[in-house]
């Protein structure tokens, strides 16, 4: 019996172990099956991807990371504004767990431009109230460390201007708001909020190199001058592209403070000047354009002053002879300039400068644009000054559009902000006979190698202009301390691609200009070291082979014992 037992025991075992074999074997069997579904699985779900939803999630992504405000960069693609998210720091007081006067100490550590006192005020008002509204990462996480749960750090979409100051008075800035200020920020809010536009950056005319340069030129001037205040611009003469465009003193957009205000009005088109002798060749211009000038080498009477309805119109540097029309751009003379207005006519004279754009706003997609100050009645005597550019009243701008006109053919364009492709580029209006604008590079040029210009002359880059000095008027009259001094050039001339105006506002007669105020000795000096810096960057390079062929004019200039 017992031998029976132990036998069917032993059955028992194995047909035990077999059955968990069999068991073992299963699961092994069915977790394989479930690996290798989950692996086919995978590769079907890669593959359905790769097939069928490529364009989906490219699409996705290229939504994802459209910033909320399209960039800005200049016409070579340098980020001249962009949006980010930054860390914002903000204190809900009545979350506060720590020792106000304790965490006040501790925030004043961090931020020493900020007192503790004042820190403290901050933590006792009885409503949430940002600490910073843009800081980097690095003093977040200072903040963060004081282990205080009553601060937070909301991520917040920021404007920033990785060029600092530069450009600043083109570009302007966004508010508190995230609308734009002024400049194109302002002018082209609309646009860089549009979604179809944000995924691409918004490309301005301007060139950062150029920009600098200006900005750098204008600046140390207006510091070495002791002046108010600086102006320029770089037009190209065929597009109207505004290639730069300073005003200062300058500010930063990334920082804007209440001290700013003053120093964000753009003078060069939100402000109006006398700007002088500048006008005087726009006067030749519209007088050989008219036919009341024929013959370069007539003389008229510059022996003393004119006397008209009790105003005197005299030349600040006499020549006291007959002077012809080179003589009188050579020597600036206000007398003969003021004689060819009258010959013009007031008609003439008021078609010439409605035809520039003088008697509205600049034409520029900027809103902050100035009216013009005309004389309430154009009489004999207004038309006679207004030809040597006094008693008007226009923008840098204005100036700089007309310069370009007067040299680049005879044709006025708008200016633009906007980086324009050739397709783009308006057709303009004629406002100069060609072989006016021809004549007149001419005459430019002769001014800057014989005339007041010559401190503007740069070795091999042929610049022609005019230099203009204007006090400014006050009380109904004229202040003799207070002068703007200007610089209206083009170059090269004997194919012009560029007018760069330069203007010193209320320069000191000091050491560095030989103790004179004059455009000769403040404005133009800018000129002649600006254009050698942006020449070569603007694809202008220095020839001394080539120039305007003035030698028929030569000959006309009077010469002591000659």
């Amino acid at each position: 019996m017992m031998v029976v037992a132990k036998g069917q025991e032993r059955v028992r075992l194995a047909t035990f172990q077999s059955q968990a074999l069999v068991v073992a074997k299963v699961r092994a069997i069915v977790v394989l099956l479930l690996f290798l579904l989950a692996v086919v699985a995978m590769i079907s779900r890669l593959f359905y991807i790769g097939a069928f939803e490529e364009h989906n999630v490219a699409s996705n992504n290229g939504t994802l990371y459209i910033p909320p405000r399209g960039d800005i960069v200049d016409r070579n693609g340098v980020p001249l504004a962009r949006t980010i998210q930054a860390f914002a720091i903000r204190v809900v007081p009545e979350k506060i767990i720590g020792d106000k006067a304790v965490l006040s100490e501790q925030l004043a550590e961090i931020f020493p431009d900020t007192s503790a006192q004042k820190f403290l005020q901050i933590l006792n008002r009885n409503k949430p109230t940002y600490l910073r509204r843009r800081v980097v990462p690095e003093v977040a996480n200072r903040v963060h460390a004081l282990g205080e749960v009553g601060f937070d750090f909301p991520s917040e979409n920021e404007r920033f201007y990785p060029q600092h100051s530069l450009g600043a008075h083109l570009l302007g800035y966004v508010n508190a708001d995230e609308e734009g200020a002024m400049g194109v920020e302002g002018a082209m809010n609309s646009l860089l909020k549009q979604e179809d536009m944000r995924s691409q950056p918004l490309e301005l005319a301007m060139d950062a190199r150029v920009q600098a340069a200006l900005e750098q030129e204008l600046g140390s001037q207006m510091l070495r001058l002791e002046a108010k205040g600086a102006a320029g611009i770089i037009l190209d003469v065929d597009s109207g592209e505004v290639i730069a465009l300073a005003s200062m003193p300058e500010f930063n957009p990334n920082k804007i403070q209440k001290s700013d205000i003053p120093r964000q009005l753009n003078t060069v088109t939100n402000n109006v000047y006398e700007l002088g002798s500048t006008f005087k060749p726009l006067t030749v211009a519209a007088a050989l354009d008219a036919g009341t000038v024929t013959n370069l080498a007539t003389r008229y009477d510059a022996t003393q002053p004119i006397r008209i309805a009790g105003f005197v119109i005299k030349d600040d540097h006499p020549q006291n002879r007959y002077l012809n029309v080179p003589e009188t751009l050579v020597h600036s003379s206000n007398i003969v300039t003021a004689r060819l207005a009258d010959n013009l006519g007031a008609e003439r004279m008021q078609k010439l400068v409605r035809s520039l754009g003088f008697d509205v706003p600049p034409e520029i997609d900027l809103d902050q644009k100035a009216q013009p100050l005309w004389p309430s009645k154009w009489g004999r005597t207004n038309n006679m000054t207004i030809a040597y550019g006094h008693g008007i009243s226009v923008t840098p701008m204005h100036l700089a559009s007309a310069y370009a006109a007067m040299v680049n053919g005879g044709i006025w364009r708008p200016a633009s902000i906007k980086k324009l492709r050739e397709s783009e580029i308006p057709a303009g209006r004629r406002v100069f006979k060609a072989s006016t604008s021809a004549r007149m590079r001419q005459l430019l040029r002769m001014i800057v190698v014989h005339g007041t210009g010559r401190s503007a002359d740069a070795d091999g880059f042929r610049i022609g202009g005019k230099t203009g000095s204007a006090e400014k008027p006050e009380d109904g009259g004229y202040n003799k301390k207070s002068l703007v001094s200007t610089f209206a050039a083009a170059f090269p001339m004997d194919n012009p691609r560029y007018v760069v105006i330069s203007m010193i506002d209320e320069p000191s007669g000091n050491a560095a200009s030989s103790f004179q105020r004059t455009a000769a000795y403040t404005a133009a000096p800018v000129i002649r070291n600006l254009v050698p810096r942006i020449g070569p960057m603007l694809g202008v390079m220095p020839d001394k082979r080539r120039d305007v062929n003035i030698s028929e004019l030569t000959p006309l200039l009077w010469k002591a014992g000659g």
